[in-house]
């Protein structure tokens, strides 16, 4: 019995001594993994997992730190891991899995996860981006096939990335190694701090010649990329470490970020004067310079406070002066909740970009969008399979003139662990979309030549109108993925919108129109509204000005008057019982004011048109003070009447 319990008591000791092992070098892989020393971690994370330790928090952060040095594969396993365990993980735990399974070429089990995404994430920019895109897939087929693609031929065994080309000479980041025993590793990565670089390259070709290291005060022990020239070469920003004058700033959590810095030509031909940008942050990152054309504005990436997801594209104004404006967020149609990162401006007022949160092959995808002439950002489009693969793709930049250019990728079948490529773009991506219909009648199927048919924006601004041909059809030409409403009006048929969406590659939307037959027929004392089922015109809550929503309704109005030029109409706005009777008069009669102002401003005569409000005073039901009823039975007395006092 003795013998027995000494067993027993051996065995618990090996085991207490086994666990307290474990949870030492579980504690020993959190701070490193908390101090972004990925590649440590995750020696130290597999030396326990693989003697058999599962934690969902282990897991958790072991497919992170592959995640966020773009090892896919890896992610891959531990994710699979985690999700094995079958609890319940945050989100953002299914699209990092369904990233990196998409990037390992599960694609089947990968859309599994991109649909549990959606479900759990319902209001995530990514979640919408994939419902609406649900054949992604194949627009990026319809993308590619536009690039000869090409080992740039300055790539070393180590990180090379960030390319930018001035004065026939490209200039990138790397971290080879150049021979000098200080050189330090970084932590996240495992590789050497990169310097900028520079070689000699050929616009026509694209050949590169002897790399260089950028001999400069701009390289120094921490990480320096992603440099940008001004065109009269006096000024260049560029991306470091936080680090100036021999001092490493650090966040709450002492950590060193990234921050854009300035420096200029001094008349010594040396770069001094090295400046960092009035918007940077030791709390946040800011990084990726990019000159528009005009140099009047710098693009950049940033995870700054009123970003939108891990990282954002921004852009600030560069004052005549040398100053700065505030920073100013590209807004949702191009940022997600994901990464969007490297921007770059053409003087084809497009922007590339990469991203991993619109809809890709993997990692990140190198994306282009149109900027409006207002400055917002349309058309966002994925530049294809060409450039694209299931790794990071990234940096990407282009001559306009040659369409040649340089990005980066960690794709399989290079030299390190990133590498710069270069391409020439032998086919445009430029995308022509054109709208058409055939406007018929609903009963017969009767072509209907000359019906109106105008074209309007989703803020309902008029983009264009045309009469239908002898053949029923109209045409417009329009914007590639934006969405429009079609209006088709003719005489004795009620008018009809109708909504659409265009697609993203070049080619043709067809939008058929069917028009009913009118059985309205008014007379003297009949209210026009009944004709086209307005029971009331919208007005914000107290307020008494035309929402979006009654300019549609009276249109229908205003069609009619100009048909009719002789019809004379008495507008009458109506409220329920709720609040005092003085005040809903009052609102009432703006309102019908309100609404004679609009027929009034868009044409038609202010001696056809008289109105009052009659506040509660006319109820169609029981609804008066102090009686409950339904919503629904208040709404049928908020209501608005077009009654024909002449024709």
């Amino acid at each position: 019995m003795k013998n027995y319990t000494l067993l027993f008591l051996t065995i618990i000791s090996s085991f207490s001594f086994s666990t307290y092992a474990q949870k030492a070098k579980i504690n020993s892989g959190d701070k490193k993994y908390d101090n972004y020393a990925y590649v440590d971690a995750i020696k130290t994370y597999e030396k326990v997992a693989n003697k058999g330790y599962k934690s969902e928090d282990m897991f958790k952060k072991l497919g992170n730190a592959y995640y966020f040095n773009s090892n896919f594969e890896g992610a891959a396993k531990w994710y699979g891991e985690l999700f094995a365990m079958n609890t319940t993980v945050e989100p953002e735990y299914y699209y990092r899995y369904a990233q990196s399974l998409k990037s390992t070429g599960d694609i089947s089990k990968a859309n599994k996860m991109f649909e549990e995404f959606k479900a759990k994430s319902k209001n995530d920019s990514r979640a919408k981006f994939y419902k609406e895109d649900v054949n992604y897939l194949e627009q990026i087929k319809a993308n590619s096939g536009r690039y000869k693609v090409e080992d740039a031929g300055i790539n070393s065994k180590y990180s090379d990335y960030g390319s930018y080309v001035y004065n026939n000479k490209i200039y990138f980041a790397s971290a080879r190694d150049t021979g000098n025993f200080t050189q330090r590793k970084h932590k996240w990565t495992g590789e050497y701090f990169t310097n900028i670089y520079n070689a000699d390259v050929n616009p026509e070709t694209g050949n590169a010649g002897k790399v260089n290291k950028f001999k400069s005060a701009i390289n120094t022990k921490f990480h320096e990329a992603a440099p940008v020239f001004t065109k009269d070469g006096k000024t260049v920003y560029f991306t470091r470490n936080n680090y100036i004058d021999g001092k490493k700033g650090k966040d709450e959590h002492k950590i060193t970020l990234i921050k854009i810095y300035k420096a200029t030509l001094d008349e010594k031909n040396k770069w001094n004067n090295i400046t960092e940008l009035p918007f940077n942050s030791d709390n946040y990152s800011v990084g990726h310079p990019a000159l528009s054309p005009d140099e009047k504005t710098l693009y950049f990436s940033s995870d700054m406070p009123g970003s939108i997801g891990q990282s954002d594209l921004y852009k600030v104004t560069i004052n005549p002066n040398g100053g700065y404006g505030t920073p100013e967020n590209l807004g949702n149609e191009i940022n997600t909740e994901g990464k969007e990162t490297y921007p770059f401006v053409t003087n084809e007022n497009e922007i590339y970009f990469s991203s991993d949160g619109h809809p890709g092959l993997g990692g990140l995808d190198v994306f282009v969008a149109t900027i409006e002439d207002d400055g917002k950002i349309s058309n966002v489009q994925n530049v294809g399979g060409d450039i694209n693969s299931p790794k990071d793709d990234f940096a990407y930049i282009i001559d306009t003139s040659t369409r040649r250019g340089f990005f980066s990728s960690n794709k399989d079948g290079g030299q390190g662990s990133d590498d710069i490529y270069k391409f020439l773009e032998t086919k445009r991506l430029k995308c022509i979309q054109e709208l058409e219909g055939i406007v018929t009648d609903l009963d017969t199927g009767t072509i209907l030549p000359g019906a109106k048919v105008t074209l309007f924006d989703n803020q309902m601004n008029v983009k264009n109108s045309t009469v239908t041909d002898n053949y029923g059809k109209y045409t417009f030409p329009v914007d590639c993925g934006k969405a429009y409403l079609v209006r088709a009006e003719k005489p004795e048929y009620t008018t009809k919108e109708l909504s659409v969406t265009i697609s993203k590659t070049t080619g043709k939307t067809t939008l058929p129109i069917a028009l009913e037959k009118s059985t309205c027929k008014v007379t003297v004392g009949d209210d026009l509204g009944k004709c086209f089922g307005i029971k009331m015109i919208y007005f914000d809550l107290d307020k008494s000005n035309i929402r979006t929503e009654a300019a549609l309704d009276l249109e229908k109005i205003l069609v009619v008057l100009n048909e009719y030029p002789t019809m004379k109409l008495d507008i009458r706005s109506h409220t329920d019982s709720r609040a005092t009777h003085q005040y809903n008069e009052a609102l009432s009669d703006r309102r019908a004011k309100s609404t004679i102002k609009w027929l009034i401003k868009n044409g038609i005569a202010p001696n056809r048109l008289t109105g009052k409000g009659f506040g509660e005073t006319q109820l169609v039901n029981k609804c008066a003070d102090g009686v409950k009823c339904t919503e629904e039975e208040h709404q049928a007395n908020r209501r608005s009447e077009f009654i024909i006092t002449a024709l």
